[in-house]
Order: structure tokens, then C-alpha cells, then sequence
């Protein structure tokens, strides 16, 4: 059973609003993740209490940071499970969320909670260089979020060439402050790091956001493909 108290106080804390809708939501997606992490590797993390503050509350947190607009355009990439994206989802559910991954077993599971939450939401099963060499995804998306899936000057290239200028991209870490290993990057790709906000989750693990916006055009010929990303990043 969720602790919908616990998560209601933490993102309140946010100044991010869940209404009751929303809090059944999350107790759904709980109750789903533990369910079918049974017979798919969806996550390691399967205490209630730790699915509310690593997996909920930690991906509420670039809401209380960033501003996105009515109906804006966002895309979750490397998604696994559906986090960040699915909680932020759940919190605005005006917002347009893609979810990419090249394991369709995870965007399986996103697709059954959209139908069983009533939420609406698009999957994408392609790499995110792939993604972004396309007419219909390149430079399409206000914001893109990924959660401490590999360096940031590696994630920047997957990700820049999605957003649109103007847009924005949050990079969820741990402990460590990746500015200076990705600024090099995140410029040769048309983004400047804006800020990094550094805090603690309510169980005393840090974290910090790296927040970084797009001023101009990717260049053509990024991003590169994944085996060039990975031997030279940039």
C-alpha cells in the first residue's frame, strides 16, 4: 500500500499539487511496478516506502525547477519503467510525455498502466540517436528529462538534438555535479547549462539536476551513432 500521505507531504514541499486523482495514480503505479517486477526486471527498488521517495518524489523534482506550459511537448528518454516521466505525467496530465527505450518489455508495461490509470502518453521503442536523427522527433520537445543513466556529456547528445530551442534539458544525477565534465558537449550541441540545484531526498540520499537550455540549432551532424558516441564522447 502507497504512502500516499508521505508522498503528498513531499511534493508539497515542492509546491508541486497532487489531487486525490493523482495520489490514486501513483498508488496504482506502485501496486503495478511491484506486481510485475515479478516476472519482468523492471526495478531493484520494491519497498513501498522506497518507491515513494526514490522513485515518486525523487521524479517530482525538476517540476518545482523548471516551468513547462500547458499541453508542453516532453520526452523521457532511456525511460525504463517510466520514471521520471510517468510521475510527472501523473502530476500534469496536460502534458504531451514520450516515452523512448530500446526495451519494449518496459514500454509494455507504460502502455498497460496508461490504459489502466487512464492516462495518455506516447512509446517510442528506439534508441535515442536514432530518435533524434528523425524529421518527426528532432527539435520537437520543450523539455527532456533522463535519470542518471550514463555521463552527461554522453546523455547531452542523445538529448539536445531532440529539444527544440528554447526548450529545456534536465539531467538527473546523484551524487556527483557532472557540470564540468558535460559543458564542452552540451555547447558543441547548441545548449548552456543553466544551473545545477544539489538536495537531499527525504531518506538523506543526494541528488543534483542539471538543468540546461537549448540557445541554438544541433548541428547536422550530431548526434553520432551510439558506438562513436560511447569510444569518443564529446
Amino acid at each position: 500500500m502507497t504512502d500516499t500521505s508521505l508522498l503528498k507531504n513531499e511534493a508539497d514541499k515542492m509546491g508541486v499539487a497532487l489531487d486525490d486523482r493523482a495520489l490514486d495514480r501513483f498508488d496504482l503505479l506502485s501496486k503495478m511496478l511491484v506486481e510485475r517486477n515479478k516476472h519482468v526486471n523492471l526495478t531493484a527498488i520494491t519497498e513501498p516506502r522506497d518507491i515513494v521517495i526514490k522513485h515518486f518524489a525523487d521524479s517530482l523534482t525538476p517540476l518545482a525547477h523548471i516551468e513547462l506550459g500547458e499541453g508542453a511537448r516532453i520526452i523521457d528518454v532511456g525511460c525504463g519503467a517510466g520514471f521520471p516521466g510517468l510521475p510527472i505525467l501523473i502530476a500534469r496530465p496536460d502534458l504531451r510525455c514520450t516515452f523512448l527505450d530500446s526495451v519494449e518489455k518496459k514500454l509494455k508495461f507504460i502502455e498497460d498502466y496508461f490504459i489502466k490509470a487512464k492516462l495518455f502518453g506516447e512509446t517510442l521503442h528506439l534508441r535515442a540517436e536514432d530518435a533524434g536523427a528523425m524529421s518527426e522527433y528532432r527539435e520537437k520537445f520543450d523539455a527532456a528529462f533522463t535519470r542518471a543513466v550514463a555521463p552527461l556529456n554522453v546523455l547531452a547528445e542523445y538529448c539536445l538534438p531532440l529539444i527544440k530551442i528554447g526548450g529545456i534539458y534536465v539531467s538527473m544525477k546523484g551524487t556527483d555535479d557532472e557540470t564540468a565534465l558535460g559543458k564542452n558537449a552540451v555547447e558543441k550541441l547548441g545548449g548552456s547549462i543553466e544551473k545545477t540545484v544539489s538536495f537531499k531526498l527525504q531518506n538523506g540520499d543526494m541528488r543534483n539536476l542539471v538543468i540546461i537550455k537549448k540557445v541554438s540549432h544541433t548541428p547536422t551532424n550530431y548526434p553520432r551513432k551510439s558506438k562513436k558516441i560511447a569510444a569518443a564522447p564529446l
